[in-house]
């Protein structure tokens, strides 16, 4: 979700940024606007620092893109959401430090790791497979800071539970996973969903170029004006993911993981950031105080004028926020003032 308004972003800035000639833009934008997206994407990590690698684990392959080096200060390993990828963050990574070592990996299944199907797509599944990418690249040889939007919040509050010793601090922006006392528009395509047995469309895995518009009213406050090319181009690309991404929304929004997140946040110690947009129409913003009750030192960040997709309408902001919180909890440990 999240990602492909990232994409919106980028078409946006594209003209003044990207040295393709006029002609050879406007053609590829026309005719293959699939192809053009793919190639902002490389253009972007390129610009940023970011390196594309791969990690291998009994016969498992994971994709991921980092940027620095583990040192002094804490790692930040980095969980997108439903139907996403490890590109979702670019647009906030452009405003972390470039000497902070970053991890964005791509969820099970999903873009460049490892899919198969007798794969365990719940909750609890993913937290087992992100552990896995996590020991394989010995990220945990000290505690690192996690951080997930959506259903990679629901995960990586899950793992901070599970995993307690190798977490430093955490970040949860617009998690799922918590039963919100207010219901969205989102809650009542859900109903709707479940009352036709799952046979109406999923408003978060769109088929045609107006359900993708759907899906950006839904998922963004910011209204952007999207040509009919990127539109097209947007479900171009999604279009052969579809049959899986079915998968995973059944088993997310399954009983053992729906309230996954809820059920473990007792079982969390690490310092908790949450950030979420008030205008939230997938996931309530009233799940923020239901964490906070449960984990009441917990730092809330509540963004006006922001939807569900916080990491595309807010980056800088949420950039800083993460930081912010970093550098508070290092402090607070070390009783010393780093500079970042």
């Amino acid at each position: 979700m999240a990602a492909d308004l990232e994409v919106v972003n980028l078409f946006i800035i594209a003209g003044g940024t990207l040295a393709i000639p006029i002609l050879a833009f406007v053609a590829s934008f026309l005719l293959w606007p699939s192809a053009l997206i793919k190639v902002y994407y490389w253009y972007w990590r390129r610009t940023l620092g970011l390196q594309v690698r791969y990690a291998d684990c009994g016969g498992y392959r994971f994709c991921y893109a980092c940027r620095g080096k583990p040192g002094m200060r804490p790692s930040i390993l980095m969980l997108h959401g439903f139907s996403a990828h490890k590109d979702t963050w670019l647009s906030v990574v452009k405003y972390l430090p470039k000497h902070l070592h970053i991890v964005c990996v791509d969820m099970p299944g999903h873009e460049g790791t490892t899919r198969t199907n007798t794969e365990d797509y719940s909750i609890q599944g993913q937290v087992k497979r992100i552990h896995q990418f996590v020991e394989t690249i010995r990220l945990n040889r000290k505690p690192f800071h996690v951080v997930g939007t959506s259903m990679g919040g629901n995960v990586a509050g899950v793992y901070a539970a599970c995993y307690q010793k190798e977490i430093c601090s955490m970040t949860l922006i617009c998690p799922d996973g918590i039963r919100h006392p207010c219901e969205t528009k989102f809650d009542n395509h859900l109903q709707d969903l479940e009352h036709s047995n799952y046979t109406l469309n999923i408003p978060l895995i769109p088929t045609t170029p107006e359900e993708m518009e759907d899906m950006f009213r839904l998922c963004s406050h910011v209204r952007f004006k999207i040509p009919q090319q990127i539109l097209q181009g947007l479900v171009d690309v999604r279009q052969p993911h579809n049959t899986f991404y079915e998968k995973v929304f059944m088993e997310i929004v399954g009983e053992p993981s729906r309230y996954a997140l809820q059920e473990h946040l007792h079982l969390i110690t690490a310092p908790l950031q949450v950030i979420w947009g008030k205008k939230d129409q997938v996931v309530d913003v009233s799940g923020a105080a239901v964490i906070a009750e449960v984990l009441p030192g917990c730092r809330v960040d509540l963004l006006e004028n922001c939807g569900h997709s916080v990491v595309m309408e807010r980056p800088c902001r949420t950039a800083k926020l993460i930081l912010e919180f970093i550098i508070l909890q290092q402090d607070t440990r070390g009783g010393t003032k780093k500079s970042y």
